[in-house]
């Protein structure tokens, strides 16, 4: 039924009888991301080099705008009970753009929080908010739709196994999404998003996940705000979690820039607050030809479990590549 729908909706289409075709090409993608860091103000100083994650992957374009992209992400686990680097395949896709309509699928990149990931712009420096905190996965493996209604309207579908794109598919339940996407005026993004992850396994429930993002870019400066709320936690009854993070920039020249964000991440009745906690984040960015990132900066994690203390952490962050 799906097919189908997707089907019918490319047959009706308009389609320029004269348009050019497009040339064929193909990109090599690298990107490493590392950082210096270095706590001060606790008993216990965390201080040293840090290579974070590595992307490694090709994209190749060909005509009627039929895509392809193949992306190994190298970084470490949590799963993994050292410092080891592990390789994960990342993206193995297959895209189609025709007019307004985008089709996807294979592992794909998800639609849960691209926007805002992209809107950020410095995920070298720190994840965006559900990224960090584990509300869904950047990358999974199924179908994803987009259609452009109006210049200022863009909609979009997507169903994915659930389970990202670092575990096999092992239990039975589908993610859904559906998210929308409006621009009022040109730079200003309104952008909802609801999902259902069903559990798949007796006894533990599904997890449903709802955000809102408002932002607006200028060519001198950029704000962006985003709520977000995920039920059942890992399928635990009442384990929910929610929180939200408020960012600005300021460009001062070409190449550099001022950044400040601040999180707040909670979960209901302090279920976990071993992990609950706000953190301000503040710095530069300079950015060295087109090639090259730096930004040092400062950051400050205020943990809410009882007896616990503030860390005060300095950063040098690092992003190379193209």
């Amino acid at each position: 039924m799906i097919l189908l729908t997707l089907a019918t909706t490319i047959s009706g289409v308009a389609q320029e009888k004269n348009a050019e075709k497009d040339e064929p090409k193909g990109r090599m993608i690298m990107e490493v991301f590392g950082n210096f860091h270095t706590g001060f103000g606790l008993e216990s100083v965390d201080r040293g080099f840090e290579l974070e994650r590595c992307y490694l992957g090709y994209e190749y374009k060909i005509s009627n705008g039929l895509s392809f992209k193949g992306v190994l992400d190298v970084g470490k686990s949590a799963d993994v009970d050292d410092y080891h680097h592990i390789a994960y395949l990342k993206n193995a896709m297959v895209s189609w753009k025709t007019g307004s309509l985008t089709l996807s699928g294979g592992l794909i990149s998800t639609t849960q929080f691209h926007f805002q990931e992209k809107f950020w712009g410095c995920r070298y420096i720190r994840k965006s908010f559900q990224d960090e905190y584990k509300f869904g996965s950047s990358a999974d493996l199924g179908i994803s739709v987009t259609y452009r209604l109006a210049d200022w309207l863009c909609a979009d579908a997507i169903i994915v196994n659930g389970e990202g794109y670092k575990k096999i598919q092992k239990n039975n339940g589908l993610n859904y999404g559906l998210g929308v996407t409006f621009t009022p005026v040109k730079g200003f993004h309104i952008r909802l998003y609801g999902g259902l992850n069903e559990s798949g396994e007796s006894g533990k429930k599904n997890t449903a996940n709802i955000a809102a993002f408002v932002g607006y870019r200028h060519e001198k400066f950029a704000v962006g705000a985003e709520y977000n709320y995920m039920t059942n936690t890992s399928g635990v009854t009442d384990a929910d979690q929610s929180g939200y993070s408020v960012f600005a920039t300021v460009n001062l020249s070409k190449g550099i820039s001022l950044f400040g964000r601040f999180d707040d991440f909670y979960s209901q009745n302090g279920w976990n607050s071993a992990e609950d906690e706000p953190v301000v984040i503040f710095g530069a960015q300079f950015i060295i030809g087109k090639c090259v990132k730096l930004a040092p900066n400062f950051r400050v994690s205020i943990p809410k479990a009882n007896g616990t203390e503030i860390e005060y952490t300095t950063y040098l962050n690092c992003q190379f590549g193209f």
